[in-house]
């Protein structure tokens, strides 16, 4: 039997699936489920700077009720105050899931600006999270930011996280940035563990009928793939930091994917919830099968055989391969 084991974060993990951030990490009973069926590490959903805030706005609104009124604060995040969880009882439940569950529980904080809501990685570090995944979901809308203001925002945060706590943190980014590589260069020095490529930035739609601008949801497919697989094996051998694939990961042929141009681990949801938890064991002993018809003994031997430094034609990840793309295409049939 190959030799499926992998670490990340400094976690020794039994295989590289791991289950990304989802309404599967809820419930203690979804996740027994995740590690049932062979999931090797939880993220836990994310707890946002928002929830954090809505709370203490709300703490503020009680204690001083009848000495001041303002009416903005029956109305402050209203939408927030209709999450399952509140950040108390996320943190409760990371406590309980460290009684419960032997793999590692990631937590998840999910914040854009450097401000209090950071203190409390520490107290998910004080419930047993194993690591932190930093999800620094931003959005610039200012006209007047610059991308040098975007990029030390990110670097901010990160800081104050690293700050509070002494389990691993990874930090998950976007593919925007105007030199993703050195980004993820300056991360790294400014004390990320790991780099989790990429996050997705869910686009609103618009209801013709209502007029209204409506939050919609599409789950990810294979074709997302390329992007952080691009970058993973860029990256890969010139950053000390582990590093993630997320996106687009449905079957074992994109885990040997990640694999293969560097990445530790390869995270997976949307799967997840379209065909439930037991998709991973399909999915591990598909694995199972690959590596032994093609003779790979471990994980650890096929980590970053095709990552740009070990390919012969590096620029197999470059501008190369776009024309190269580009003059691929051959028309079935032509009609003059």
């Amino acid at each position: 039997m190959p030799e499926l084991s992998t670490t990340y974060l400094g976690l020794k993990l039994r295989n590289p699936i791991v289950a990304a951030a989802s309404p599967l990490s809820d419930s203690i009973a979804s996740m027994q489920r995740l590690e049932e069926a062979g999931a090797a590490a939880i993220v836990m959903s994310s707890l946002f700077e928002e929830q954090i805030e809505y709370e203490s706005h709300a703490l503020d609104h009680y204690l001083s009720y009848g000495s001041e009124s303002y009416g903005e604060s029956t109305t402050y995040f209203p939408e927030i105050a209709n999450f399952n969880i509140g950040p108390q009882q996320h943190i409760d439940l990371i406590a309980e899931a460290k009684k419960k569950i032997s793999i590692p529980i990631i937590a998840s904080l999910n914040g854009c600006s450097p401000s209090g809501w950071t203190e409390w990685s520490r107290l998910v570090e004080q419930a047993g999270a194993d690591a932190i995944e930093l999800n620094e979901y931003y959005l610039p809308t200012d006209i007047n930011m610059t991308g040098v203001q975007v990029e030390e925002r990110y670097l901010a945060v990160l800081k104050m996280v690293k700050q509070q706590v002494s389990i691993p943190v990874s930090v998950k980014l976007n593919p925007y940035f105007s030199s993703t590589a050195n980004m993820c260069k300056r991360l790294v020095e400014c004390g990320a563990d790991g780099l989790v490529l990429f996050n997705r930035f869910y686009q609103p739609d618009i209801d013709l009928e209502n007029l209204e601008v409506l939050p919609h949801l599409v789950l990810s497919s294979p074709q997302e793939l390329n992007l952080p697989l691009r970058w993973v094996a860029v990256l890969y051998g010139r950053l000390k930091a582990d590093l993630a694939v997320t996106s687009g990961v449905q079957s074992s042929g994109e885990v040997l994917k990640a694999m293969m141009v560097g990445a530790s681990i390869a995270m997976m949801a949307s799967e997840l919830l379209r065909h439930g938890p037991d998709r991973i064991k399909a999915i591990l002993a598909d694995l199972d099968s690959w590596m032994e018809k093609h003779d790979y003994h471990s994980i650890t031997q096929m980590r970053g055989s095709m990552s740009q430094i070990n390919l012969a034609d590096p620029a197999a990840f470059e501008r190369a391969n776009y024309m190269k793309v580009l003059k691929s295409w051959h028309p079935v049939h032509q009609t003059y």
